[in-house]
């Protein structure tokens, strides 16, 4: 098939085929047409679809048997073609922001066969722009600082606008900008500072325009808010030329008197201020600091105050920027002075002591009554109130001293001891007569000097061995003294043995003149079965005035060592040394035992008596106590009773039967009721009585309309019938004056136990207490 070039015609585009090339397409292409590119506008807004060209073959005799196919990107959807014509038009609205171009292949073919008759060749549709888009600020509205006073010319913020157009046809994306408002102050030609104290922020509208600004070109809008950032360009400045304050004489050393401020029109660090005093009679007894916010200066109480020695001071005080500019200098100076004026008021102050504390030394041996110091307040009020003194209790709770309560004299009242209290820290108080609640105090410390009267005594150590294998001069001890009292020079004993111990044969002392002393034998031949423990009276002094000594024992016992010294047994069996036993100890010891003889011997005849029974007088009344029984077997031990002095006339009862009863409440139902008559009147004279006086107590429970209904009252006449013991009263025993045996109640258990305790005989062969 011979290819023939193929022209095309598209509306709005250039003529890429011409008869002046015709021949040369016939000699270079061997196909029967020629693709090139279609150039169509985009937003086309017309009714009828858009026509972009015609595609044609040299084949095609206009008889309809060609077919034109059109594939590829937007074919049959933005894209049609006449498959007869060839004509392509488009379908859709073209828009060259969403996509510039399409990439479209075309083919004729046989319409009958469906044979292609030339090659698939592809083509191009390019879209041409049109300035459909105005140019956009995409981050605003924008945000922006520029310090104030800034030098004509001072970049502030830069912004860039983003026009959609195509940038390489024609002036659509040429985007030129203006400020629509926000002159003079921004602006190509300003002139003017810009001041933040008198304007702070500022409000600029930027517009960007394309086709350089052409009339008919879109445009843009966005806003820049500008804000001018402080600089220190203005000095600060006080707000009072004077100051008037007032302070109580009574305020403590650091309190706040008041504050100044030197304003600054500045903000943030460039207000930052800081104060000084720098003349004024006050400079030394106020001082002056800023606060936390480096904005305020606080005046403060640097000294006590006083009304009577300095009612007013005056303080000049300098407040100054703290962060300068250099650059600014020349509109200095960056400070300012103020005075201020402070009153000291008057208040009614506590006493004042002479001194806030005393510090004393007084020797332990002081007298009762001794003067200590006499301590000395004053008000320091104009009214100079009368003073009175006291010692605050709680510091000296055992009562050591007394203060004379007008003169301020402390004493003593109580005997002093440095070994039991070497200080005493007591708080004297003054306390103005007018007004008590203004009370001083000051502090007393009394330091208790040293006096030598304590003996020196032996250390707790008072015990030592010897070996029975000891040999004469062998040491045994070493002792030591202690002595509470605690001299200048320093302590020094002196020992050596008591006087009635110097001459014993058996150990002797030797003073080390250092404080020790050694205890060394004097024979050897020790043994256990002669003797077994030694006492050594040492005595001991000191060597300060007056001198102080003491006698203390050393307990020696002998033991068995071996053949290294070491102890193995000793026997605790005591023996005095006969230098150590006077005369009166022995008498004392052999009386002590002469007495101790005596009270067995005594508690001996009394147990034996007790065996012996009651014997009853048949002319003596025989009485019996009355008594509650809380627990069983109380026998002859319990001794709750009744006044036995009322049984002696039982007849008395009769004039009581209208009182309320005084004694305890029963708690055992009596048995008086159901014991025959004829039994109890059997008894005899003394048995009459008895009767009498428990019916008596009977008739006077029964007419008593507060007594419970039960009795108290026991009769013991008949107490324990029925028992293997029988009766354990002594009423109707006492038949005869025989000894009674009572050995066995040891046989009838537990119940019975102490009775045979009470009246069982003694084993005789028991070992003696004594």
């Amino acid at each position: 098939m011979r290819r023939t070039p193929f022209s095309f015609d598209k509306a709005h585009t250039a003529h890429y085929n011409s008869t002046k090339t015709h021949s040369a397409l016939l000699q270079r292409v061997k196909r029967g047409w020629v693709w090139n590119q279609f150039f169509v506008l985009e937003e086309y807004t017309g009714l009828e679809p858009l026509y972009i060209g015609k595609l044609h073959s040299d084949m095609d005799k206009g008889d309809g048997s060609i077919k034109y196919i059109l594939t590829g990107e937007g074919a049959g959807t933005t894209f049609t073609i006449d498959d007869s014509t060839g004509d392509i038009h488009a379908i859709q609205r073209l828009d060259r922001e969403v996509k510039a171009q399409y990439i479209l292949r075309a083919q004729a073919r046989n319409r009958l066969t469906d044979r292609p008759l030339e090659p698939e060749s592809e083509f191009i549709v390019k879209i041409q722009d049109i300035n459909d888009n105005e140019p956009r600020f995409l981050d605003g509205p924008y945000q922006a600082s520029v310090p104030e006073m800034s030098k004509i010319g001072t970049s502030v913020i830069q912004l860039t606008a983003t026009d959609a157009d195509d940038p390489t046809y024609g002036n659509s994306a040429r985007v030129v900008y203006s400020i629509l408002e926000g002159q003079p102050y921004f602006s190509v030609d300003a002139k003017t500072d810009m001041d933040r104290e008198t304007r702070e922020n500022y409000t600029v509208v930027i517009q960007a325009k394309d086709m350089g600004g052409q009339l008919g070109g879109l445009a843009g809008t966005t806003t820049v808010n500008i804000t001018l950032s402080d600089i220190n360009d203005n000095p600060p400045m006080f707000d009072q030329r004077l100051y008037q304050m007032s302070v109580p004489e009574s305020a403590p050393v650091g309190s706040v008197v008041g504050r100044i401020w030197a304003k600054d029109r500045d903000i943030g660090v460039n207000a930052e201020m800081k104060y000084s005093i720098i003349d004024g009679d006050g400079r030394d007894t106020f001082d002056i600091s800023t606060d936390p916010t480096n904005l305020f200066g606080i005046i403060s109480v640097k000294k006590p105050l006083d009304f009577e020695t300095k009612p007013s001071y005056t303080l000049k005080v300098e407040g100054a920027n703290i962060h300068l500019d250099p650059s600014l200098r020349h509109r200095g100076p960056f400070k300012d002075v103020t005075i201020v004026h402070v009153s000291v008021e008057d208040v009614d102050e506590p006493p004042l002591f002479d001194s806030p504390a005393y510090y004393i030394e007084l020797p332990e041996d002081a007298e009762i009554g001794t003067v200590l110091k006499t301590v000395s307040a004053r008000d320091p009020d104009a009214a100079n109130n009368t003073v009175r003194y006291s010692i605050e209790r709680s510091t000296d709770p055992e009562k050591y001293f007394y203060i004379e309560i007008t003169s301020g004299s402390l004493m003593t009242v109580r005997s002093l001891d440095r070994e039991e209290i070497g200080w005493h820290n007591i708080t004297v108080l003054a306390m103005e007569m007018n007004n008590p609640t203004q009370i001083a105090s000051a502090s007393v410390a009394v330091r208790i000097l040293d006096v030598n009267d304590n003996p020196p005594s032996l250390t707790h150590y008072l015990e030592a061995y010897v070996c029975e294998n000891a040999k004469a001069g062998q040491l045994i001890q070493t002792v030591t003294a202690v002595d509470p009292d605690e001299p200048l020079g320093g302590q020094h004993f002196y020992y050596s043995l008591a006087p009635e111990a110097a001459s014993n044969p058996n150990f002797t002392l030797r003073d080390n003149q250092d404080n020790t002393a050694w205890i060394l034998t004097r024979r050897g031949g020790w043994s256990q079965q002669d003797q077994t423990v030694f006492y050594l009276p040492i005595f001991i002094s000191d060597g300060e005035q007056p001198v102080q000594t003491s006698t203390s024992t050393l307990t020696i016992r002998v033991c068995s060592c071996d053949q290294e010294g070491n102890v193995m047994s000793c026997n605790a069996e005591a023996y005095s040394l006969p230098a150590s036993l006077s005369r009166g100890a022995l008498i004392a010891i052999l009386a002590c035992i002469f007495v101790l003889l005596v009270m067995i011997l005594l508690m001996l005849s009394l147990r034996t008596h007790r065996k012996k029974p009651y014997l009853c007088d048949e002319e003596e009344n025989v009485h019996e106590n009355i008594v509650r029984y809380d627990d069983e077997g109380g026998g002859e031990e319990d001794t709750e009773a009744f006044d036995i002095a009322a049984m002696w006339n039982p007849r008395e009862a009769h004039h009581h039967l209208g009182k309320m009863r005084q004694d305890m409440l029963p708690e055992i139902e009596s048995l008086s009721r159901y014991v025959p008559q004829a039994c109890v009147m059997g008894g005899g004279s003394g048995d009459s009585n008895v009767h009498g006086y428990v019916l008596a107590k009977l008739l006077e429970a029964d007419v008593d309309p507060c007594a419970p209904p039960y009795d108290s009252l026991q009769t013991y006449a008949y107490e324990g019938e029925g028992s293997v013991a029988e009766s354990l009263s002594s009423l109707q025993s006492g038949t005869s004056n025989t000894d009674h045996e009572y050995d066995y109640l040891n046989d009838w258990g537990p119940r019975f136990k102490k009775l045979a305790e009470m009246y069982g005989v003694l084993e005789t062969n028991s070992p003696p207490m004594w």
